[in-house]
């Protein structure tokens, strides 16, 4: 049974990245699927498909200067990060925490796909004067409610941040 079906709810609207997301997905079905004696080599090629998938992806938020690419960034670091250590539990023989990956995998990457990858491809989409006009708007949101948190007594650079797990 696949862990996550393709759907046009995974539709970016972004060529590449769409490509990049369906081949993902085949790869987190394959890991779902993989029987005990294959499962770290699934896990390899998972491992192999998103080193390169995140890889694209950083590469293009850094050569357009995208805005939140640092959370960006973070996050499909941890995730190769915590692959490569459950890849070294599995080959310990603790299979099950390899099954418990993949499973999570699903809902972790609706989630991403769904904000961090649709914000992205939004901004491949955008030419440079679009760029340009996103980032006044988004500036000028942003000192609004910077103001209106300082007026309420808030700490606005704390509530501001980018949430949990962001390193910025």
């Amino acid at each position: 049974m696949a862990l996550l079906e393709w759907s046009d709810a995974l539709v970016l609207g972004e060529s590449r990245m769409d490509d990049t997301h369906r081949e993902f997905v085949d790869c987190l079905n394959a890991l779902g699927d993989a029987d005990d004696a294959s499962l770290v080599a699934a896990l390899d090629r998972f491992i192999e498909h998103s080193d390169t998938h995140f890889a694209d992806e950083n590469a293009r938020m850094e050569a357009t200067a995208f805005p939140p690419a640092h959370c960006h960034v973070t996050e499909h670091a941890n995730v190769l990060n915590l692959c490569r250590e459950v890849r070294q539990m599995v080959i310990d023989g603790k299979i099950e925490v390899g099954r418990v990956l993949a499973r999570e995998l699903a809902p972790w990457f609706t989630q991403h796909a769904g904000s961090m990858d649709t914000m992205l491809a939004y901004w491949l989409n955008l030419d440079d004067a679009g760029r340009s006009e996103a980032l006044r708007i988004s500036q000028e949101k942003q000192a609004e409610m910077r103001a209106a948190m300082v007026a309420r007594g808030e700490e606005a650079e704390t509530a501001m941040s980018c949430g949990p797990g962001c390193a910025h």
